[in-house]
């Protein structure tokens, strides 16, 4: 009789549960993603807060009331912007990042504000020790409210505190350090996060309380563990930047309770992180004046116009095959814009390299954005400085033409409160904009007209 085996494989992608390993998970049919974790000894009670939880007898959907349930303003209108205008009570939110980005100190400033608005807060911390939380606590100023530290791992533990304090807000620093005795695991494996996350979740969701959990980020860009963690909590935002500059991004790529589109913008100061109230202006900082190839755009990040500088850098081949890259945007999407001037504008590209680059770390998706890579191109390849006054977006077609796009009005405005003085923009979207006053506004149908506004200065 053959032995049971003492492990099974997990998918680090969908958490399905297998007894051998495959090189495709049967469930999500991603490929080797099934990792081998010791089998669990004990039946996990995951509906011990059943009672407590509002679903647990049907309750007809208009008897639901939703009073009192306010959302909790952060004191920081980046953060704030990007949940959807505050923390709603019993969420459960996943920040994620790159080390070093910041996260740890996004959060404890966080829970400063929280704690001076008279809210009960815990800042669990399985990395630090207190010592290193209060010398990083006084390194970002005076906290005047009272938050409580714990340093723990041990989830079963942390269970009881939270249940017997109370708390209304909860910072879990990190998920991947936090595990159960009863699963013969180690912490961070597929089987731990899991586990650990399900007992948060029926804690926040239970007790109504509100927990930030710190996820580690894999260097393909995700968040450690398994995939079901995402799906599991009620928000997921990541931290982007480089390390070595003095800004951050934090994004939203799940939101239950408001829109995906919103960003923050912060800056790192010795004193910790500071809201960029303006990241048009943030983002322009430095631009070059008289060059070439440089050429400010405006994107949406929500209901927020940015605007951004996008630099093109075309010159002559050494190999047979010339060479293309791209930052901050997507690489087919330049190839396309490429293909696109050398059919309808006649540029013998297939000889020259091309470098595109969308400054202050950003990335950008918006076909809006298409009319200023192809207007830095030009102006690259024409050796043809664009006035550091002028702004260029729209959307371009195969055919060269240049269409229309959503919320010019919102963008112009943002041009013109900068300062700039023209605003090349499709000629369709120029119906309805009511121009702001010392700012010029020039209508082109296709790429060709916007080659020729370029050259009219």
């Amino acid at each position: 009789m053959a032995k049971a085996r003492d492990t099974v494989f997990y998918c680090s992608s969908c958490g399905c549960e297998t007894s051998k390993w495959q090189g495709q998970c049967p469930a999500c049919h991603e490929w080797n993603t099934l990792v081998e974790a010791p089998k669990k000894e004990k039946k996990v009670h995951t509906g011990r807060f059943s009672g407590m939880m509002p679903g647990a007898v049907p309750v007809p959907l208009k008897e639901v009331s939703t009073e009192g349930e306010e959302r909790i303003s952060c004191r920081n209108q980046e953060l704030d912007r990007v949940l959807g205008g505050g923390i709603v009570p019993g969420s459960l939110i996943l920040v994620g990042g790159d080390p070093g980005i910041g996260k740890s100190t996004l959060l404890l400033q966080t829970c400063g504000k929280l704690s001076e608005q008279g809210l009960q807060v815990l800042y669990i911390s399985g990395e630090e020790s207190l010592k290193q939380i209060k010398l990083r606590a006084d390194r970002l100023g005076e906290f005047q409210g009272a938050i409580s530290l714990l340093c723990e791992t041990n989830l079963d533990r942390i269970e009881d505190i939270i249940k017997k304090e109370q708390p209304q807000i909860v910072v879990i620093d990190s998920i991947q350090t936090m595990y159960r005795e009863e699963i013969p695991s180690a912490p961070g494996s597929v089987a731990q996060v899991r586990e650990s996350t399900i007992v948060l979740l029926q804690l926040s969701k239970g007790l109504g309380i509100s927990i930030f959990l710190v996820g580690h980020v894999t260097k393909e860009g995700v968040v450690a563990g398994p995939r079901v963690l995402e799906h599991m909590v009620d928000t997921v935002l990541y931290f982007e930047g480089e390390r070595s500059a003095s800004y951050r991004i934090l994004r939203a790529v799940k939101n239950r309770f408001g829109s995906t589109d919103e960003i923050g913008v912060f800056a790192m100061r010795q004193d910790g992180l500071k809201e960029v109230e303006n990241p048009s202006e943030f983002m322009l900082t430095g631009r070059p004046r008289g060059v070439s190839g440089s050429v400010v755009t405006c994107c949406m990040e929500g209901t927020r116009p940015v605007l951004l500088e996008i630099q093109a850098l075309v010159c002559k081949t050494s190999f047979g095959m010339p060479r293309r890259s791209s930052t901050g945007v997507d690489y087919n999407r330049m190839n396309l814009l490429l293909a696109i001037l050398e059919k309808r504008l006649g540029f013998p590209l297939y000889e020259y390299d091309a470098y595109v680059n969308v400054t202050g770390g950003m990335r950008v998706g918006e076909p809006a954005m298409d009319m200023g890579f192809v207007a830095a191109l030009i102006s690259s390849f024409r050796d043809l400085a664009v006035d550091e006054k002028t702004i260029v977006f729209g959307e371009v077609g195969l055919a060269g033409e240049v269409r229309g796009v959503s919320a010019s009005a919102q963008r112009v405005h943002e041009a013109a409160k900068l300062g700039f003085t023209k605003c090349i923009l499709p000629r369709v979207s120029l119906n309805g904009i009511d121009v702001p006053e010392g700012i010029q506004c020039i209508g082109v149908s296709s790429v060709y007209e916007l080659m020729q506004a370029l050259a009219a200065g």
